[in-house]
């Protein structure tokens, strides 16, 4: 009871996947799937028409894909959490998505209930990934990172770092080791509430839309290998 509906618009090429996610999602009382599209290039008119909270996105779709479409999206004002839709647990393809500012992805096998919840978390303003999750998704980008030397990746990260504060920086490295807020507060001696605070400010100054961003952020810069590098005074 007091929940407040959340529209969804599905996007996904294969009719019977969109199908059985409305079938499934349409059973909550607080979901309401408001559209369904079949690929990418039809997202903007759509999200312009219908207004959704959140966009569950394909990423293989055969002509504009969910990454584009993804990228595209959350570069609007006012844009809808994009929650990835994927058979897999970690490859570039999600972690690009992520990196765009989607707010987490859930497997096409998971089990109805479990979307339900997700979707319901990303409408609170959480991300889609637990610790455990973020923990895998930045050991598969260390295994693809380049060697040292010439990356404007970690040159990009670094500049970025260089806009936070101590305290902003050490909890983007919380961030970044997948800790939770409490875990956070408890390292760092400081409350839940002053947690959240610093993750709002690093959001802001970052131009970030979610702390799966400020996670690979931190990865980026070379701040999660040990106690990493600072940025440059």
């Amino acid at each position: 009871m007091g929940r407040m509906t959340i529209r969804l618009l599905v996007v996904d090429d294969d009719p019977l996947v969109r199908a059985g996610l409305s079938l499934m999602l349409g059973g909550a009382d607080d979901l309401l799937i408001v559209g369904e599209a079949a690929d990418g290039s039809e997202v903007p008119a759509m999200v312009e028409r219908l207004a959704p909270d959140i966009v569950l996105m394909d990423i293989r779709m055969p002509h504009v894909d969910g990454l584009r479409a993804t990228e595209e999206l959350r570069r609007r004002p006012g844009a809808p959490e994009v929650v990835v839709l994927t058979t897999f647990h970690a490859d570039e393809q999600v972690l690009r998505a992520l990196r765009a500012g989607a707010a987490g992805f859930v497997l096409k096998d998971t089990p109805p209930a479990e979307i339900v919840r997700a979707v319901r978390r990303v409408a609170g303003g959480e991300p889609v990934l637990s610790p455990a999750v973020t923990r895998r998704l930045m050991d598969h980008v260390a295994a693809q990172s380049p060697g040292p030397g010439g990356d404007p990746r970690r040159d990009a990260a670094l500049a970025g770092i260089a806009l936070l504060a101590e305290r902003e920086r050490e909890v983007a490295v919380g961030i970044g080791r997948g800790r939770s807020n409490a875990e956070i507060a408890s390292t760092l001696y400081m409350s839940v509430p002053t947690v959240k605070t610093h993750v709002s400010r690093i959001l802001a100054k970052l131009g970030f839309n979610n702390r799966v961003q400020i996670a690979l952020l931190a990865h980026d810069a070379g701040l999660l290998d040990g106690d990493g590098p600072g940025p440059a005074t």
